[in-house]
């Protein structure tokens, strides 16, 4: 190769190094536009992460503890956390220890419905109903407790499952000018899924975050779950979705 054919070779191949470089940032820039950002009227809200539903708890979501480290990784980018608990009485309706001849999984008819019953569990003031020791979220500001009522069960955030009883989180969240919600937590199909239902009710845009929830499963609860969910409007992302910090 002569010293012009040499000069034009490398002048073509700087000029096509810096028309990748420039179209991998452009690209970049491009993907970066599309994630979700994440901003003061945001909320995220964590369900239910506490050491009943995780693994060796006495109402365990396999994979359960998985999720933490995730949802560490989130909450970070959020100004506003809420975390729920789920806080029942030694003696709750919703155990099958308080139905003679009835076991865990099994549903009775209550008042206000068909109830599922669980075994004990996040009994009030036990270790079981602590939120796992590995939740590092020291910005959230508001732990939601529900399900403390004796007689009515509570999956969701925002309302008991008579459908009347309201938590207080709808008008706390609207007191902070909150306009869309974000979910992750325990479980898909049941706690996740009420509250992320009701959060649409309340007139919250919500968002459920696929990856960092994991279900319990019951006769193909988890897909009906999303089919619900979808109708209602949530929307099913994954964290990639969202702009984190």
């Amino acid at each position: 190769m002569n010293g012009k054919t040499r000069r034009h070779f490398l002048l073509t191949a700087g000029a096509g190094l810096a028309v990748a470089a420039a179209s991998g940032a452009g690209l970049r820039a491009a993907l970066a536009a599309d994630k979700i950002k994440i901003t003061d009227s945001d909320a995220l809200l964590v369900i239910d992460v506490q050491n009943c539903f995780t693994p060796g708890g006495s109402l365990a979501v396999k994979e359960g503890d998985a999720i933490v480290p995730l949802i560490n990784t989130i909450a970070k980018s959020f100004h506003n956390v809420v975390l729920t608990q789920d806080w029942h009485t030694p003696d709750h309706v919703s155990f099958a220890s308080q139905h003679e001849g009835k076991k865990p999984f099994e549903t009775i008819q209550l008042a206000y419905g068909t109830q599922v019953l669980w075994p004990d569990h996040c009994v009030q003031g036990t270790e079981g109903a602590a939120i796992n020791k590995d939740i590092d979220i020291p910005q959230a500001e508001l732990i939601i407790r529900k399900g403390f009522h004796k007689d009515v069960d509570s999956y969701s955030a925002f309302l008991e499952a008579d459908r009347k009883t309201e938590t207080g989180l709808a008008g706390y969240l609207k007191g902070r000018k909150i306009k869309r919600v974000f979910l992750c937590g325990l479980a898909t199909d049941f706690c996740v899924a009420w509250s992320a239902l009701d959060a649409r009710k309340f007139g919250f845009q919500a968002e459920v975050i696929e990856d960092a929830c994991r279900g319990i499963d019951i006769n193909g609860s988890i897909a009906a779950a999303w089919k619900q969910m979808t109708k209602a409007g949530v929307k099913r992302i994954q964290s990639s979705d969202l702009a984190l910090a």
